[in-house]
């Protein structure tokens, strides 16, 4: 999927199939077998869509293991495919429901059936044929028109979504996709959801229900009265319009939201580009200039900022930190060092940022003193979803723990406190640690947990005792987690 949008690339199109019997689709490493006899959708029945490059109507199911979905001539389907060859090309037939059928492009034959009971040899599309389509992506993204190149957000008024944005920058940019039987809601960063009208609502109803279409790669929202969600007027208000297909103007990209931090200096002022080029710690108020987006290196783990402009920070002579690099070198990388409720920021010359007395930022210490530490804010999640190895992480339906392996999620509020965050359930507790060890969530007071982002798109959790909120092997959430591993890393 890709994209001309400020983050470069859209999120891999991943998702599950649900049957007419309301089971996913699953694939076995045992044989490569599959079946649709899974309740719900953890690692195995995940499968990521994958278009062939002379035809882009010809796709192609990979499943969890790296194999891909195949049929012969029989339709007999296994799911054992090493590379894509004939018997694993596909078209999608889409349904006036938002279901989708499965056609073999060389055999012409559906896809379909029940249990351990699957093949594709119908010739006609029944209820057996028909799948619902499950994204398996993290809920919190950035929304992107295809056709106006634009990101949507809150509108200043905050009365409606817009689809007018440059970039998507900061908390208005957020967009949570919630699923609910078979369609999905847009909630915006203040808890409510857009109707097929345009307007925000508390309550997700029948006109906040759409069904995800696909066309070429791109995503489509199919109202309640089966017109198609599209950018209208000069602000991009985002409503149905009058399209029962979709064009362009109905299609979207899904693109990662990376977080979005301000930096406040040993000065007690904000970290700013708003005197040019210079990243200089003068500003007593947070606004887009003081905003700087995180993106962390997939191989190094290193870190590079962002600015509301496009330009990446940079390590220039004599130690000074400028925003003038325009792409990703070595001197816009930096180590961060995560120090509690503060943060050290080592640039490319191994040394640290220190804030000068004029506000300046320059690598030039040896060591960590008041001056190289930042108090670091999380701006775009006020809402906070997370999914682990295992799963998401939801309320325990009998106890005060929390599961970290189920297929739904619970969405949690974060509250910053001087470098740490107060995580508060849906019943508006708040997170603790119990004398066991297990996570609970109905503290009527508070506790301090600090967010570690230590790679791209994971987030680790630290506890106020020292240690990591980790999934155990049973799927209760922990503080025990003595190192930042895959069960104690998060996408947020």
């Amino acid at each position: 999927m890709p994209t001309n949008g400020f983050n470069k690339e859209a999120l891999k199109l991943q998702f599950g199939l649900i049957n007419h019997e309301s089971r996913y689709l699953t694939a076995e490493a045992f044989g490569f077998k599959v079946n649709a006899s899974a309740s719900s959708m953890k690692k195995k029945q995940i499968w990521t869509l994958e278009q062939d490059d002379r035809d882009p109507q010809v796709v192609f199911l990979r499943s969890h293991l790296g194999r891909y979905l195949s049929s012969d001539n029989d339709g007999k389907i296994t799911g054992g495919a090493e590379k894509p060859d004939s018997g694993c090309r596909f078209f999608i037939v889409p349904q006036s429901d938002g279901r989708w059928a499965l056609q073999s492009e060389p055999y012409l034959r559906y896809f379909g059936g029940s249990a351990d009971y699957l093949s594709c040899f119908a010739q006609v599309i029944g209820e057996p044929e028909l799948w619902a389509v499950h994204l398996a992506l993290h809920p919190q993204a950035s929304l992107l028109s295809i056709a106006r190149k634009r990101y949507a957000h809150l509108s200043a008024s905050e009365e409606e979504m817009s689809v007018d944005s440059n970039i998507p920058w900061g908390v208005h940019s957020l967009v949570t996709l919630v699923y609910v039987e078979g369609k999905y809601s847009l909630k915006t960063c203040d808890s409510r959801f857009l109707s097929n009208d345009g307007k925000l609502v508390k309550e997700n109803i029948p006109t906040t229900c759409f069904t995800l279409g696909l066309k070429a790669g791109k995503l489509a929202f199919k109202d309640c009265d089966g017109k198609y969600l599209t950018p209208m007027g000069p602000t991009g208000t985002l409503r149905s319009g009058r399209c029962s297909k979709p064009g362009k103007d109905e299609l979207f990209d899904l693109e990662e939201s990376h977080p979005q931090v301000v930096f406040q200096a040993a000065n007690k002022r904000f970290v700013s580009v708003k005197q040019g080029v210079s990243i200089s710690a003068n500003q007593d108020i947070e606004t887009d200039m003081e905003t700087f987006q995180m993106e962390i290196d997939r191989e190094s783990k290193k870190t590079m900022f962002r600015t509301n402009g496009g330009s990446y920070w940079t390590l220039v002579t004599h130690g000074e930190i400028q925003s003038t690099a325009t792409e990703v070198q070595p001197n816009t990388m930096f180590d961060i060092e995560w120090r509690g409720q503060r943060v050290a920021l080592k640039a490319s010359n191994g040394k640290y940022v220190c804030t000068k007395k004029n506000g300046q930022l320059s690598a030039v210490s040896d060591s960590v003193g008041d001056d190289e530490l930042f108090l670091m804010k999380l701006i775009n999640r006020p809402m906070l979803i997370l999914r682990g190895e295992s799963g998401f992480v939801c309320h325990h339906k009998t106890s005060n723990t929390l599961d970290s392996n189920r297929s739904v999620y619970d969405i949690f509020t974060l509250l910053f406190n001087d470098g740490a965050y107060h995580i508060k359930s849906v019943g508006g507790k708040f997170w603790y640690v119990s004398a066991s060890g297990a996570v609970c969530s109905d503290g009527e007071q508070p506790e301090d947990f600090y967010l570690e982002f230590l790679e791209h798109g994971r987030v680790a959790i630290k506890t106020n005792g020292g240690k990591y909120v980790r999934g155990d092997q049973g799927g209760i959430l922990t503080g025990d987690g003595g190192s930042a591993d895959a069960t104690s890393l998060w996408e947020y």
